[in-house]
């Protein structure tokens, strides 16, 4: 039999076991493609913006608060200027992240973790956004080391 369907970590900012490994084999069997994460834990929100907050993903695991803020790269940083890029684009850095993940065809959808009835309408507006080559390479540029 061949695989169905994966269900891979893939963000912008966790690309490339994916885009390496994943989507070949994918795109060669046809399989489709349901990703996790593509906010990275919430970092693409701008919620780590002004700092953790106690009740939040990384403000509870310290283990990914690790692995996003003392990783030397700055993240934060990275995340506050993907905001100009979502501002040009007249959308949120939420559906700015989802749009670029859900880009390619063999991504056929992506888990969110929306736990508002808000977050999940401003989710589901992120599949009417279409992603010009120069936006996709100008977002890519900003969190490429």
């Amino acid at each position: 039999y061949k695989p169905q369907v994966e269900q891979p970590q893939y963000s912008i900012l966790v690309r490339e076991k994916f885009e390496g490994d994943v989507l070949p084999v994918a795109k060669k069997n046809g399989a489709g493609l349901v990703v996790w994460s593509p906010l990275a834990s919430g970092l693409l929100t701008g919620k780590y913006d002004n700092g953790v907050p106690a009740d939040s993903r990384l403000g509870q695991l310290e283990w990914l608060r690790n692995r996003w803020l003392d990783s030397g790269q700055d993240i934060v940083a990275r995340v506050k200027e993907f905001k100009t890029i979502a501002d040009e684009l007249n959308v949120t850095r939420s559906q700015l992240a989802i749009a670029w993940t859900l880009r390619d065809p063999a991504v056929t959808s992506a888990i969110t973790g929306a736990t508002r009835v808000e977050q999940l309408e401003e989710t589901l507006k992120s599949v009417d956004i279409r992603l010009n080559t120069e936006v996709v390479e100008k977002m890519e540029a900003l969190f490429t080391e």
